[in-house]
């Protein structure tokens, strides 16, 4: 599987479009040279420039931009955006695109991509971008075409058309996952190289894509961009994965964290935790078999007890300590000593400004407390 990296360029400027929407670009640099060079360096295979202006406006100003790109660069590029014309492909080919693209041409006018690829051996790809129910979009995402993914594909395949690109038109690539079954669909519809183009999320797409398979046919390649620019793995990384490693990096930020505390007694501890120290249960339980139950603190922290299960126990927690922050310490620390909780550590500032006292809960666990402030 290839690596692609895609390069949207509107009004001369490097853009990112989120949801093929003109209202939601963000402006990425005024240098779509630069950033395709930079690509290079990365190590990726392949550059795909589109062109959104002729793509979505029918305007070809960004075409002197990106006859110097074909100039400029080294490795093979893939031209997209626009391309509605026989003698368009042929000006391309003959600056230097590698290969180019063509999306709507392919549906609305369908003798002229007959022709081209006749004339263009292994030269014209064929882009199709589809909707969830399968039907395929034209002009940037923004006309309904009429038409559905497996007889456009059987279509153009019989046109000689070199290679297949598969989106999901309307489809944020850093919030949801690839459309896996529509690339199968395609995979299974033609023996050309299907590429994966609406971007993925992270390394494990990466890697389902890798496995993906229809009999012998896989993936040939994937084209990525605004995740890599996020952050959310490097071109390197995604190299290590293709070549059948394994993720090395987590698939995305944790988005929140609950502490699983296995506790000897589950009554007693559920009584401590909520009663002496306020926390509120956001599951129920049954006290006899002694289950779990997730509680909840103030700030939205959750605390997950777990008891031993009907008939056996557990041993108490050694060498585990909890840390709460409160922005009253000397409050707690007042309220506690009422309830009659013994302090095994006394309150003191220490050395780093923070104001700290521990108590032990039911099981000798250490909890601190400590100021936020």
């Amino acid at each position: 599987m290839e690596l692609y990296a895609r390069v949207n360029i509107l009004d001369g400027r490097s853009v990112r479009l989120t949801h093929g929407d003109l209202r939601e670009v963000v402006h990425l640099d005024a240098d779509p040279i630069g950033r395709c060079l930079s690509w290079e360096r990365l190590g990726v295979d392949y550059l795909h420039v589109v062109d959104l202006d002729a793509a979505i406006r029918r305007e070809y100003r960004n075409r002197p931009l990106i006859d110097e790109i074909l100039k400029a660069a080294h490795i093979p590029v893939q031209v997209a955006g626009g391309v509605r014309s026989e003698s368009e492909l042929e000006r391309l080919i003959d600056n230097g695109a590698w290969r180019v693209v063509m999306g709507t041409a392919a549906i609305e006018n369908q003798n002229m991509v007959w022709e081209a690829c006749r004339n263009f051996q292994d030269k014209v790809a064929v882009a199709l971008d589809v909707l969830p129910d399968g039907e395929v979009v034209t002009g940037g995402w923004t006309g309904h075409s009429g038409r559905y993914l497996e007889e456009a594909l059987v279509e153009m395949s019989s046109a000689g058309a070199a290679a297949f690109l598969i989106g999901e038109a309307k489809r944020d690539a850093l919030t949801e996952p690839p459309g896996f079954a529509v690339l199968a669909e395609a995979l299974k519809a033609v023996e050309e190289p299907v590429i994966a183009s609406g971007g993925v999320r992270d390394l494990n797409d990466i890697a389902t894509l890798r496995r993906l398979s229809v009999g012998t046919r896989r993936v040939a390649g994937v084209i990525v961009g605004r995740e890599v620019t996020a952050g959310r793995f490097t071109i390197a990384e995604a190299r290590r994965v293709i070549t059948g490693e394994a993720p090395t990096r987590a698939p995305g930020r944790v988005e929140g964290l609950r502490a699983l505390l296995r506790v000897s007694d589950f009554g007693r501890s559920v009584d401590f935790y909520e009663r002496i120290l306020g926390f509120r249960r956001l599951t129920g339980w049954d006290r006899d078999s002694g289950s779990g139950a997730v509680l909840e603190a103030a700030g939205g922290e959750t605390l997950q007890l777990l008891g031993p299960p009907p008939g056996s126990s557990w041993p108490r927690p050694t060498g585990l300590e909890l840390g709460f922050f409160v922005e009253d310490v000397v409050a707690w620390h007042e309220h506690l000593v009422a309830g009659g909780v013994p302090v095994s550590r006394e309150l003191k500032v220490e050395a780093w400004g923070d104001t700290v006292f521990g108590v032990d809960d039911p099981d000798g666990v250490r909890i601190w407390f400590g100021s936020t402030r």
